[in-house]
Formats: structure tokens, sequence, C-alpha cells
């Protein structure tokens, strides 16, 4: 059974945690191989002990075996006590959203934390939390259409019958025309029940179909300033529609769910996306319509291009609102060093200090070099690189540091940097460390482009004794 379920899964080699409730038959049947080896051990130790003694020790070791060597080998990194890195990761997301506003996430990981810092100790229950991946679900999209907490319903209009359990799960793409269709007459479309809406499938059975995969979303000008969407120096970009293309295969039931709630939300209530994905469908393909509010992305009618140079910069920053939102967030007790800080904790850093490099930078081009200063001593002080690992993050932290004057603080960044790097090059000797030589080298390019000769002249000595280790990897001269 075991096997079968796992050719019939087929799960990914490689998962956020074990799969191995698959697995269950054998489980049963290893069950059993385990009380047959107990009563073989019994029987053993008969021979040099009585029966009354042999028994309960047989049982009490054989009983403690396992969790007792499970817990030595691994309550260091799994004992989660006085850890509180989820818990804020939660608060900062739910407070990068402006009151009563819909976030959608898009995972397991950045979802549950955020319901427990609600559910469970009422932090912004005026946010509703709506998982683009549930909302496949038609029990998720029942959750949406109802109050909860300090939360209304989501502006759902789709009854029940429209997308209830293996009722439009997934609508395929016919090209008809090439004309844009507005988002009123496309969700019309592909809800109705005529039977000229639909298409008929090789199996027999019928489908609803989009006949363009160009939708136009329009905007309406006065709610958008009535509503504060933007801050007032955007007003004068705002444009009349939002114009997306859909992929030319097909789409799911989330996506309806989530294109139904933009038509209806009208700019009424402030729209979010978790972010923490390139997915463009995570996004509605609308990257280019947004705005970097701390740790989450909100649907703004101002276009703010994504370039292929960095793809990974998405959205407009407005400085001081974002300023604001980072500098009230609980940070918990990230920075300590008597936690662990589990893979998961440090790539959800990734997400923490590209969007403060981001913010710091955009202060920086401001002229506000104070502010700028607060948030790279911040993102230094709260992130530790040498807790948080990923260190290439942190580059953005020192070149801001020499940009605000601070010479003395990318100094000691750099230098905690480039110790990690040594580490790793003096331990993996014997193997390729094109990335970490890499990596050592873009730091002391860094160092010269800033013009910090002392400091680089000091480094780059001790660069090249490393660089003498890996003699193939030797990169060009600085």
């Amino acid at each position: 059974m075991s096997i079968a379920l796992k050719v019939v899964v087929n799960g990914r080699p490689f998962e956020v945690r074990e799969r191995d409730y698959v697995l269950v038959g054998s489980f049963y049947v290893f069950a059993l191989w385990i009380g047959i080896g107990v009563y073989a051990v019994y029987n053993l130790l008969q021979n040099y002990m009585r029966s009354k003694i042999a028994a309960p020790a047989v049982l009490a070791v054989c009983l403690l075996a396992a969790p007792v060597l499970m817990a030595r080998e691994n309550w260091d990194d799994h004992d989660r006590s006085g850890r509180y890195t989820a818990t804020a990761m939660a608060k900062a997301y739910l407070d990068s959203c402006d009151p009563n506003a819909i976030l959608f996430t898009f995972a397991d990981n950045n979802t549950f934390p955020l319901w427990y810092a609600q559910e469970i100790e009422g932090f912004r229950t005026d946010v509703r939390v709506a998982c683009s991946t549930l909302l496949s679900a038609d029990w998720h999209i029942d959750q949406m259409k109802r109050k909860a907490n300090a939360s209304d319903s989501l502006p759902i209009t789709l009854e029940h019958k429209q997308y209830v359990d293996g009722t439009r799960d997934f609508i395929i793409y016919v090209p008809r025309t090439d004309e844009r269709i507005d988002i009123n007459d496309f969700l019309n479309f592909i809800t109705s029940d005529d039977e000229r809406a639909k298409i008929e499938l090789s199996n027999g059975h019928m489908a609803n179909y989009y006949p363009s995969n160009k939708l136009r979303i329009p905007v309406d000008r006065e709610a958008v300033i009535r509503n504060r969407v933007v801050s007032p120096e955007l007003y004068d970009s705002i444009v009349p529609y939002i114009d997306i293309d859909l992929p030319k295969e097909a789409i799911f039931k989330n996506t309806l769910a989530m294109l139904d709630i933009i038509r209806n939300n009208s700019w009424e209530r402030p729209i979010y996306f978790s972010g923490g994905t390139m997915d463009d469908a995570e996004y509605l393909w609308m990257k280019d319509y947004l705005q970097l509010d701390g740790m989450t992305y909100k649907l703004i009618p101002v276009k703010t291009a994504v370039t292929k140079e960095n793809p990974i910069d998405i959205g407009h920053i407005d400085s001081k609102k974002m300023y604001d939102t980072v500098m009230r967030w609980d940070w918990g007790n990230g920075n300590s060093p008597k936690i662990y800080h589990d893979p998961e904790t440090r790539r959800n850093s990734v997400s923490y200090r590209k969007n403060l490099a981001r913010l710091s930078e955009k202060l920086i081009s401001e002229g506000q070099t104070e502010k700028a200063k607060k948030i790279i001593d911040l993102a230094v002080e709260k992130m530790p690189a040498q807790h948080f690992g990923y260190y290439f993050m942190s580059e953005p932290f020192a070149e801001g540091y020499y940009k605000v004057g601070e010479k003395e603080k990318a100094r000691k960044l750099l230098s905690l940097i480039i110790e990690k790097y040594q580490d790793d090059l003096r331990y993996y000797n014997s193997v390729n460390v094109l990335g970490d030589l890499e990596g050592y080298y873009n730091l002391l390019s860094l160092i010269h482009k800033n013009n910090d000769t002392e400091f680089y002249d000091a480094q780059i000595k001790e660069f090249n004794t490393y660089v003498k280790m890996f003699d193939r990897f030797e990169p060009e001269s600085i």
C-alpha cells in the first residue's frame, strides 16, 4: 500500500518537511518486527536471568532505546522553547498591512504563523489572511465569505454552487479573440452555466474556458484617492486601468476567487500579497502595480515596472511609510546567541534583509542619511550575519555604511563576513570553493570601489594568501 501511495503521490525528493505519513503501511509492518525482536531479546536473556527480571528489563530498554537516542541526537536543534522568530515574522507581515486589509499568502510557512498571531495572541485581527493555495478549496472560500474577529467578510459574489468541489477546479484557455476583456465580462463568462460558455473535453465532460488571456481591470480614481490607497504625491501617476496577461494554458479556482475579490473590492479595502515567491501567479500577474510596505506588497494603481536586471526588486517604495512600519516591528529574539537559528528562520531573513536593504538605499538616494543609518543598524543588530548566514545579503548594509559615512561600522561588518569566508575556505581547502572566493572577492571590490584604501591594502594581502590555496580559481587581479 505504501509503495503504491508513493507512486501515485509522486512526491518530490526534497520537501519542507518529512512526508513519511504516506509510508504508514510500512510502519505497521515494522512495528510487528519490533515486537518479534523484543520477544527474541527476552528469550536470549532468559538464559542469563530469571524471567521476572528479564521481562521488565527488556521492555524498559526496548521502550526507551529509540526515544532516548532521538532526544540525545536531536534535542538541541528541535527545541523551540524560548524561540520567538516565527511569531515575530508573523507580526511583521500583519503590521506591514494597513487597517482592515486583505492579505493574500501563498503557502503554509507564511500563513499558519499569521493565523496563530491573530487567533491566539489577538494581534491585528482586522487583517483578513486568505491563503491562495487553500482558495482552491470550496470550504476556504466559504470561510472568507464570513466575518472573522475584527475583519469583515471578503467581497466574494460567487455562489457556492459555482465553486463547489469538482466545479471550475480549472478553466482552460481557448483563444477566440485577441481583444482585452473587462474583468466583469470575463468573470461573468467563465462562471456562466450556459453551454455556449463551455467546451467539451476529450473525456466528454464540459468545462468553462476563457476566450482571451488579456484582461483589463478598470481603476476608480476617486475611490483610490478617497480610500488613500496611495500617497498624494502619486495621484498624478494613477493609471485608468490595469492590464494583465493570464497564462495561455489554464487558470485554477484560486485565481477565480482572487479575481472576484479584486473586482468587487473596488479599492475599498487595501489588498496585499505576502511575497516570498517569484511566481507571477501569486501576484495575479500584477507585479508592476505593487508597493513594498515592509514585508508585504500592496496593490496600487501606479505602474512601477519590474526590470529584467533586478527581477527581485518588486514594487514602488514610499520611504516614509515603510520606515515608520519597520521601526515599530517586534523583532522577537532572533539576535540571541542562545537559540538555534533553524534553516527556515535563516531563509526567512532573506526577505527581511532584502527589503531593508532596498529601504536604506531609497533613504540614501533621498538624502535621509540619519534614517538610513537607523535602518542599517536595525538590520545588522536584529539579524546578525553570524547567526543568519546568507552573507551576501549583508553586502548592501556594508555599502550603505560607507555611503552614510560610517566607515568603522562598514569595516566591522565586512571583517565579520570575511572571517566567515576564511573559515569556509580553510575547511574546504580540497574542494571547489569558487562561490566563497567570489564572495570574498566581491567584498574587496566593494571596499576598493568606496575608496577605503587603508582597509583595502590591509585585506588584499590576506586575500591573496587564500587565493594561493586555490590557484585554479584565482580571480583576475583587482
